[in-house]
């Protein structure tokens, strides 16, 4: 499987240029096998691109950015989702690639398989293969060791309990007001900091999709030009 990853050569947007380079520099880093496809100076890279976006990953209006992300036919998804799988430690998942053995995503991987199925069955689970002394026991020898664990419960249980009294007592909760406050301060930081990056990468989309729409007018203009020529040249010849 070949990861194909559609940008523009000739973007003019800086925040495209920088998404480009992200994505292909972390392809690079993990040694994955994958090709660039230029939609600025191939028509059909960039038709075959815009149509095989599901409608419902495609901005409002309707015209998907650079980069986009397949594997083979298959969508993995845009710059966003990439970034987003990125910080996860999910981005063969989102390749839709097995990870690595070793790899930090596949440890997670499976931790999260052991989490939704359960832990590993018990050994022996069938009695039958189990002889009947270890399966039931020894009637004698288990009476002996509850006689035993009943003498021991009896003298240890009163140093037992004054034990447990006297810890009780003496633990006192920690003062976290401070790190409480140190936690609020971090938070708001983050939040300004959040807001901060989430106005800037709407004031680059906003950039990004002028240029787009320039751009497709640029190409409509340069094509209803040359019918023009061509409808001009056609007159010509018939007044020949």
């Amino acid at each position: 499987m070949v990861i194909k990853v559609f940008l523009a050569s000739s973007s003019g947007s800086t925040a495209i240029k920088k998404k480009q380079q992200d994505v292909v520099g972390f392809l690079e880093a993990l040694k994955l096998d994958y090709t660039q496809l230029d939609i600025a100076c191939n028509e059909e890279n960039r038709m075959w691109m815009r149509q095989n976006v599901p409608e419902e990953k495609k901005p409002t209006n309707g015209i998907p950015l650079p980069p986009q992300i397949f594997n083979e036919e298959s969508y993995c998804g845009d710059y966003d989702t990439f970034f987003d799988a990125k910080e996860d430690n999910s981005v063969y998942a989102f390749l839709g690639l097995p990870p690595p053995p070793g790899s930090k995503e596949a440890a997670q991987a499976d931790k999260e398989h052991i989490v939704q199925n359960g832990t590993h069955a018990a050994e022996n689970p069938d009695d039958s293969e189990v002889p009947v002394e270890e399966r039931n026991g020894n009637a004698h020898g288990e009476k002996e060791q509850v006689e035993a664990a009943d003498e021991e419960e009896g003298e240890g249980g009163e140093a037992g309990d004054e034990a447990t009294e006297g810890e009780t007592a003496g633990d006192e909760p920690p003062a976290a007001e401070e790190g409480e406050e140190e936690a609020v301060e971090e938070t708001d930081e983050v939040t300004e900091d959040t807001q901060a990056q989430a106005e800037e990468v709407e004031e680059e989309e906003e950039q990004e999709e002028e240029e787009l729409r320039q751009l497709e007018e640029e190409e409509e203009a340069e094509a209803q030009e040359g019918e023009e020529d061509d409808l001009e040249e056609t007159q010509e010849e018939e007044a020949e």
